[in-house]
């Protein structure tokens, strides 16, 4: 037996019956696609969420909550993190660049420095915010910080 010699079992296929090819043909007149109507007609599409005249079900669940259209979204870095990443990356800055150099911030992010962990070494901070913990944390350890917009 070879590859082109292969055939489905006898009986196993059948033909595709014809649609629209007249009365006789058993599937004539409306195509199998029943009396009038868009769904009978060439070029119709259904809407998605469309439910047959019952209540949508984006109008039939309760609406909740707000989302507020001015919230400022921050890439958040805990003091002790930032030891962690001045030890991998051989950082002397934690600014906006630096962070985006090794993939640690996206180029539209917001940098915030939180006051979780320790810092122990001297470094300086230019971000676009940091909590007063962190602060203090960073100006006891010898660093500084610039708040940059």
């Amino acid at each position: 037996m070879k590859l082109h010699e292969l055939r489905p079992a006898k009986g196993a296929t059948h033909r595709e019956k014809r649609l629209g090819r007249g009365e006789a043909s058993g599937k004539g007149g409306t195509s199998t696609k029943g009396n009038k109507g868009g769904q009978s007609r060439a070029g119709y599409q259904r809407k998605n969420a469309h439910e047959g005249g019952q209540m949508p079900i984006q109008r039939r669940l309760p609406k909740r909550g707000f989302k507020n259209p001015f919230r400022v979204e921050y890439k958040v870095f805990n003091l002790g993190q930032i030891d962690h990443l001045i030890e991998k990356y051989e950082l002397t800055e934690i600014s906006h660049d630096s962070l985006r150099e090794w993939g640690l911030a996206g180029q539209t992010d917001k940098i915030k420095i939180l006051g979780n962990g320790e810092l122990k070494s001297k470094v300086a901070f230019k971000v676009s915010a940091i909590s007063e913990k962190a602060k203090q944390a960073v100006e006891a350890a010898g660093g500084s910080v610039e708040i940059v917009k």
